[in-house]
């Protein structure tokens, strides 16, 4: 029965490429039209079909972390691509039928981040290792999307590029007092303190973060100019000029979207600017990939625009300006940090087995398949207290 209602529920989505499917019992069945993109994988026992049936999201990347389901040529990123592709065209339904009805309330909940459980989300994905990320990661250690303004940039250069780019929306000037509001581990704090004369507190809820952002700061001389601190945005006191945020909304969660926006207001000085640099969606409201929630970001959401703008009138905070960086810039950065993870797989295999090698494998494959395929963007939000300080024009971006 299992095997017969996998077939049905393949035969219906995947109708473009060459999906090749070998169930336990040796018997290989084909999907889609045989052109285009072509993969192949293996199921190797019967309850796994079970599992793909009842909950595909999850079944599908927890077989591949268990090995109950391999992949031809080990090729998951163009196996998940031939999927993403034929959901985003064919599966498009199910996309935003989570943000309706009883299981609107279930993504409520899954979204639910008082202080306690960010503090426990955070450190479930960011204290892993500092040395982990170190191997992944550009030298300044940005886990968020580059800017590929050429294509010959290297990712380093791209990084840089992406901090450059929100500091000129920031409209900085010397001496300004600005907040990152989830600074990592402290690069963007410090380009902005070292570059642009602005003094910098980096907010994290991660303690390994915290740890090495204040070295850092240490060893750049800067500490006079950057602090940083163990913090919650909803325990910030101070007002600032600038507020940045970049990679942080993500983890906020619709229940809490007004309360952030609203803390983002009060934080600002009367003429003050934030910009937010966050993922977010091309189609509808949705939930969370269930497994991505259970293994890498729990209590984390990519929101849509239709989610942040109410959150952004009612806070009273002006739209200045709203960029939408194409799918491609994400792509590239986690086809980089893919390529840096495997070349460091040894290294990190000394630190992790390889249920957690997998699981990395499978997020980054998964995350760059949603960025290529399945209409992942990146947003900046430029907001102002004071629409009549912002500029004109976007003149001042091309400088």
């Amino acid at each position: 029965m299992w095997e017969r209602l996998l077939d049905r529920l393949m035969r219906r989505l995947v109708r473009e490429g060459d999906l090749q499917i070998t169930m336990p019992g040796g018997e290989t069945r084909r999907y889609g039209d045989g052109r285009g993109l072509s993969a192949a994988a293996t199921i190797h026992d019967r309850s796994t079909i079970r599992q793909l049936v009842r909950a595909p999201d999850l079944g599908l990347g927890e077989a591949y972390m268990d090995r109950r389901l391999t992949i031809a040529q080990n090729d998951l990123e163009g196996f998940l691509a031939l999927l993403g592709r034929n959901v985003m065209r064919y599966g498009r339904g199910r996309l935003s039928v989570a943000a309706r009805g009883p299981a609107r309330l279930l993504r409520h909940v899954a979204q639910f981040n008082p202080v306690p459980a960010a503090r426990r989300n955070v450190r479930h994905h960011y204290d892993l290792s500092n040395d982990f990320y170190r191997l992944m990661l550009d030298k300044d250690m940005q886990y968020s999307c580059a800017y590929f303004a050429d294509d010959a940039m290297t990712l380093e250069q791209a990084q840089a590029a992406k901090k450059h780019l929100i500091a000129r929306k920031l409209l900085l000037e010397p001496g300004m007092r600005v907040l990152d509001i989830g600074c990592g581990w402290g690069g963007m704090a410090l380009t902005l303190a070292r570059d642009y004369g602005a003094r910098v507190t980096g907010i994290t809820l991660s303690e390994r973060q915290l740890e090495l952002a204040r070295a850092r700061a240490r060893e750049a001389g800067l500490e006079g100019q950057v602090e940083f601190r163990l913090q919650d945005y909803r325990k910030v006191g101070e007002t600032f000029d600038r507020v940045v945020s970049v990679g942080m909304l993500e983890h906020v969660g619709v229940p809490h979207m007004r309360t952030y926006f609203n803390r983002v207001r009060d934080l600002l000085a009367p003429d003050g600017v934030a910009l937010i640099h966050t993922i977010g969606r091309s189609t509808p409201p949705s939930a969370t990939s269930p497994w991505l929630r259970r293994y890498i970001f729990p209590g984390g959401y990519i929101p849509a625009v239709s989610e942040v703008m109410p959150a952004i009138e009612r806070a009273g905070l002006h739209l200045a300006d709203l960029e939408v960086l194409h799918g491609s810039h994400y792509a590239r950065t986690l086809a980089a940090w893919r390529a840096r993870f495997e070349q460091h797989r040894e290294a990190i295999r000394a630190r992790f087995d390889d249920r957690f090698l997998r699981m990395w494998r499978y997020y980054l494959g998964l995350s760059e398949t949603g960025f290529r395929e399945l209409g992942m963007v990146v947003h900046h939000y430029q907001l102002a207290r004071d629409r009549s300080r912002m500029p004109t024009t976007r003149a001042y971006l091309l400088s």
